[in-house]
């Protein structure tokens, strides 16, 4: 029947659960279940509750892990054990490291090494995708899907879930309309919304780029302190703004606006890095101490909104070498690189020395 939520659908809904402090039902074809919730929206009675159904875990990725010095016996995940006597505060000392200098001992911590973790994995896929910490509590449970149904959970089913979590969703634009700017008043905006319900992604179009010639184009990822606030902590605002100076210069270009706050790690955990940074640790380094990435973004959904406006070639304005490679690999051909070095600080030397130094930028 067509009104019953499809798989994306369903994901779309545990992601809002998550974010709200419900816990998500997860299953596999061997029978496995679990009981998933996020370490960051859990209250006290929801883990007392959890700790009645069973001995849950605190499941974090590989390189949060690190930073706790827990063993990752899964590779990319550790499932940290829950003492009987510990309490929130705990827990989330576990996922968030915000306090890690004040109190760096945890431990020792005891990680289980036994079983499949597939379940734990798309947990914090789940979380990922849904711009909380990436770490969530989780329980086994017998019969999940029916313990979902009586207590009206959402229910996901591994092998359905995984290919859907692995790669990005398609993009449709929604509307296009005419939009007088500063720098050309020949502008139109396009709104891209995905399938599977997250962030909605723009391209500008200024003047009439040709489609069978390389288009001045710019890969640009949201930036709210930057963009919109004047942030002298990165050099995005600035890059912004100059791409689409130079767009109007030139009268044509694209600019795609990517909806991929703090590389991707929306903008509250951007601004638990930014703390972390005023402790002394660089831009990757807060990044990983939050059990992120260097950078969680996808730049294929750039490749995507050009081809559906019927683009194939770029004179791409990036300082990144990531970028150029994912367009030559998705099928867009980068026929030049165009430098955009602007918005240099005393505030933010350091961020552009570690973009490339760890991230390769060509500043």
């Amino acid at each position: 029947m067509s009104l019953i939520p499809d798989i994306t659908e369903l994901l779309a809904r545990a992601r809002a659960d998550l974010r709200m402090g419900v816990p998500v039902a997860l299953t596999d074809d061997s029978g496995f279940g679990v009981l998933a919730i996020s370490a960051e929206t859990l209250n006290p009675q929801r883990l007392a509750d959890l700790k009645k159904l069973g001995a849950p875990v605190v499941a974090i990725t590989g390189r949060r892990a690190e930073t706790l010095k827990a063993r990752a016996y899964d590779g990319d995940l550790a499932r940290i054990s829950i003492p009987a006597d510990a309490d929130i505060k705990w827990v989330q000392a576990v996922a968030d490291p915000s306090d890690d200098l004040n109190a760096p001992m945890k431990g020792p911590l005891m990680t289980e090494r036994h079983g499949n973790a597939n379940l734990h994995r798309i947990a914090i896929a789940l979380a990922k995708s849904a711009r909380i910490l990436p770490a969530a509590i989780v329980v086994p449970i017998e019969d999940a899907k029916a313990f979902a149904v009586a207590h009206g959970l959402t229910c996901i089913d591994h092998t359905r879930a995984a290919p859907h979590l692995a790669d990005r969703s398609a993009l449709h634009e929604v509307v296009a309309a005419r939009l007088p700017m500063e720098v050309s008043e020949a502008g139109r905006l396009h709104v891209f919304r995905p399938e599977d319900g997250g962030e909605e992604h723009y391209a500008v179009e200024i003047g009439r780029p040709d489609r069978d010639k390389p288009v001045l184009a710019r890969l640009h990822s949201a930036c709210f302190t930057g963009d919109l606030m004047g942030s002298l902590k990165c050099d995005c605002g600035p890059q912004l703004r100059g791409a689409l100076a130079q767009m109007g210069t030139e009268g044509a270009g694209v600019l795609l606006y990517l909806n991929q706050e703090g590389r991707g790690i929306g903008l509250a955990n951007k601004m638990r890095a930014y703390f972390l940074q005023d402790q002394g640790f660089d831009t990757v380094e807060a990044n990983h101490r939050l059990g992120f990435e260097d950078d969680e973004r996808d730049f294929r959904l750039g490749s995507d909104i050009l081809k559906s406006l019927g683009f194939n070639s770029v004179r791409l304005l990036t300082n990144n070498p990531a970028k150029i490679a994912m367009m030559e690999r998705t099928g867009i051909a980068v026929t030049e690189r165009v430098p955009l070095k602007v918005g240099e600080t005393a505030h933010n030397r350091g961020y552009l020395a570690t973009k490339a130094a760890k991230s390769g930028h060509l500043l």
